[in-house]
């Protein structure tokens, strides 16, 4: 099949944010062409225009950041620790929580993992994405079971702490989940850890872009997520939480920039966020991020609404057709973002996936999307005997159509359709 793209203008749905591949049209291996519809936001999402926007006009007067007293220097410097305080906001930040940027959010998990007490007890579910589940010390970890509920969910962590010796305890739980987009009892967790005296860190990878957070409302620790999971796919993330363990801690990287001073005998650490951020920092990542926390924000209203909208049915809808299961952790109807992972009777995920492309022009994800132990778990607990699965995740760049064209496009596919 040709790989040829080009743009064509496609007006965005009412009061929802533009983005720059609005109207990305693709070739079929018929040769038709078809407007693309990207159903893979759980991997990767498409820029806002104003992201770009704001990427573009950073980028003339780009410069390195907290070097020096040039004017560029000075500009750069100043975006950077505004996207600090942005970010901060976005996420309801206390005023002594440290914001600091990373590359994603494996790579803030690795950051936490580095700055955990030693003595410390760590809590991951094995239905979380690996990045969450491999970041640790095996000597620390404690792997909880998947549930099958959210009454479960909880229970299993006031168990697992009511038994902990440890002098500190983090639990790590997932906003939503990046394999079927279920959103977990987050408060209610949180509530049993408090009650604990345990921390809580927030994977909020699939969750900030379709749902506000509030650490210091939510009574939550820390948090983590990533640009490009929220329409700014400029290679940044972000760790926001408590000062006290990463001021502490080692820096995540030696050198420039996390150093207050060094000479020949000793080196002294900065305080604060530049302590793990050593090196030239992603600049235009960091406002990239800023510029796409903003966006979100001032259309909470409009992305909820299209959520709903592309969501509606869309598990019934598939689950309808003979010879397609869709999976789910705590079952079928639970809420969830707009994502369904499901499998077609006598086909692999990855023809499904590839017919989809070649077919429909429809994106979607096949395998196992990071998350081995949940997806062994579902496709067990389900009765598949596939093991791998296909993933439709849904967002701005969708419209109803897609979602018709998807369901049509597995009916096709399906054994009995």
């Amino acid at each position: 099949m040709a790989a040829v793209h080009q743009l064509r203008p496609r007006p965005s749905a009412p009061s929802t944010p533009a983005l720059v591949s609005d109207g990305l049209v693709c070739p079929l291996e018929s040769g038709a062409e078809v407007e693309y519809a990207n159903l893979d936001h759980g991997a990767s999402t498409s820029a806002f225009v104003a992201v770009k926007a704001a990427v573009d006009e950073a980028s003339l007067t780009y410069s390195s950041v907290h070097r020096g007293n040039g004017y560029a220097s000075r500009v750069t410097s100043a975006r950077y620790e505004q996207a600090r305080e942005v970010v901060a906001r976005f996420v309801g930040a206390r005023a002594d929580d440290h914001v600091i940027f990373t590359r994603n959010t494996t790579d803030s998990f690795n950051l936490l993992a580095s700055v955990v007490p030693q003595d410390a007890q760590v809590f991951v579910f094995g239905s979380d994405h690996h990045a969450t589940i491999l970041p640790w010390r095996a000597e620390q970890l404690v792997r909880l079971p998947v549930p099958s509920s959210p009454a479960e969910a909880v229970s299993v962590v006031d168990a697992a702490l009511r038994t902990s010796r440890a002098a500190d305890a983090l639990v790590v739980v997932t906003g939503a989940s990046n394999v079927t987009g279920e959103y977990w009892p987050v408060a209610q967790i949180a509530a049993v850890a408090r009650r604990h005296g345990a921390r809580v860190a927030l994977d909020a990878a699939q969750l900030v872009q379709h749902r506000a957070v509030d650490l210091a409302l939510e009574e939550l620790d820390y948090v983590a997520f990533s640009g490009h999971k929220i329409y700014a796919p400029y290679g940044a993330g972000v760790l926001v939480g408590r000062s006290d363990w990463l001021d502490a801690a080692e820096p995540y990287l030696a050198g420039g920039g996390a150093t207050a001073a060094v000479s020949d005998e000793d080196t002294t650490w900065q305080i604060g966020p530049a302590r793990h951020e050593a090196g030239s920092p992603n600049v235009l990542g960091a406002v990239a991020l800023a510029v796409a926390c903003e966006v979100v924000e001032e259309h909470r209203e409009a992305i909820a609404e299209l959520d709903e909208t592309l969501g509606r049915g869309l598990v019934s809808r598939l689950d309808a057709i003979p010879g397609v299961q869709t999976h789910s952790i705590f079952g079928p109807t639970h809420d969830r973002a707009p994502v369904v992972t499901f499998t077609v009777e006598g086909r692999s995920a990855q023809e499904v996936s590839r017919r989809l492309s070649d077919e429909h022009g429809i994106g979607v994800r096949d395998g196992r999307f990071c998350a081995h132990v949940l997806v062994d778990a579902l496709l067990a607990r389900q009765g598949s005997g596939s093991t791998s699965a296909v993933r439709a995740s849904l967002g701005l760049a969708n419209s109803p159509e897609h979602v018709d064209r998807l369901v049509a496009a597995v009916r096709s596919l399906a054994p009995r359709g």
